[in-house]
């Protein structure tokens, strides 16, 4: 369950620019910058959490994220394995990576509380997810998926279907054309081993799940363990 997920931009009125922000030009300097901020922060975030507001902690960390890099998104959210979980991502952009290796390399270890992802992980049973988009809700189990499996570059090309698609407009079909892919590879692997993605409004033949799904890509990664 996501808590929050913002970029500093959505912070500010929309007709107002977001002044240009220097970048870093150490990612290193810059994610123990981040590290200690977030000491800082931690406090004032665990009170916001505690409260079942989490949003009062989200300026903050805002500034925090974008002090980073301006470019990274993150999201507060329910951990696997700890209580909550702090995502920092680059939406796998090649030039932001640098910023969210520091930023996990230097990231404390894991505990009961807090865990930390530089990537949006996948959900441990992605047709456990129910969606709610405006009037529909929009249940991840009923998700179907033609795969098609390129064993030479080890990639998929998918078309993904529901049968709300066909009711939303373009930028909702869209959305949850690639969220059900993210939710069950997780951000990274979605990335690296799907092809091209397109969005199928009448269902096609040959669907598969999106746990069986699951299994064909991490089978073509090699990674039999899990997805994240």
């Amino acid at each position: 369950m996501r808590l929050f997920r913002k970029r500093r931009s959505e912070l500010v009125d929309p007709r107002t620019p977001w002044p240009d922000q220097p970048v870093h030009q150490d990612p290193a300097a810059a994610a123990a910058t981040f590290w200690r901020r977030w000491r800082e922060l931690l406090p004032e975030i665990s009170a916001a959490l505690g409260d079942g507001e989490p949003r009062r902690a989200e300026a903050s960390l805002c500034e925090a994220v974008a002090a980073l890099h301006p470019n990274l998104q993150f999201s507060l959210e329910r951990g696997q394995r700890a209580i909550y979980a702090l995502v920092v991502s680059g939406q796998e952009d090649p030039l932001l990576r640098p910023y969210t290796d520091a930023w996990k390399a230097a990231a404390p270890a894991d505990d009961a509380v807090w865990e930390y992802h530089d990537s949006v992980p996948p959900v441990p049973d992605p047709t456990e997810v129910t969606v709610n988009l405006g009037e529909h809700r929009v249940s991840l189990a009923d998700v179907r998926v033609v795969a098609q499996v390129d064993e030479e570059e080890r990639v998929v090309d998918v078309a993904v279907y529901h049968p709300v698609l066909a009711d939303l407009r373009q930028q909702a079909r869209t959305a949850m054309t690639f969220l059900p892919l993210d939710a069950t590879l997780g951000e990274r692997l979605a990335a690296e081993r799907l092809r091209r993605v397109e969005t199928a409004v009448a269902e096609p033949e040959g669907t598969i799940t999106l746990l069986q799904l699951r299994d064909v890509v991490l089978g073509l990664a090699g990674n039999v363990g899990g997805a994240d």
